[in-house]
């Protein structure tokens, strides 16, 4: 049997330049990896942004972001400025909370706070 210790998405960038800013307005930090690639860490996620677009895979893409305080995550978000996305207010589920947040090149994160860590 393999042995897992992380996996990581390549998540797709309509405007590369936009994404990595939006991502680090976020509160990621960026490691270039190369020219069409690049590694964004917090805490010990972390998820590959890639200069590459595709409209299916993007606007199909959902990731679950899981946090520490919904409302601290909200209001980074609620401030994001210069950006192209659209978020939804916190929504509480039988499971958690959680904000709807749609990035600059159409992907859907799942922003979350569970109830039950």
């Amino acid at each position: 049997m393999v042995k897992v210790d992380d996996i990581r998405v390549f998540i797709p960038s309509k405007d590369y330049e936009v994404s990595k800013s939006f991502y680090q307005a976020l509160g990621f930090e960026m490691d270039h990896v190369t020219d069409d690639l690049s590694l964004f860490q917090n805490g010990e996620s972390s998820f590959f942004l890639q200069k590459f677009y595709n409209e299916d895979l993007a606007k199909n893409l959902m990731l679950q972001l899981s946090v520490v305080d919904i409302n601290d995550a909200f209001e980074t978000i609620s401030n994001l400025d210069g950006f192209d996305i659209k978020y939804q207010p916190i929504k509480s589920e039988p499971w958690g909370q959680v904000v709807y947040l749609w990035g600059p090149s159409g992907e859907l994160w799942h922003v979350t706070e569970f109830s039950n860590k």
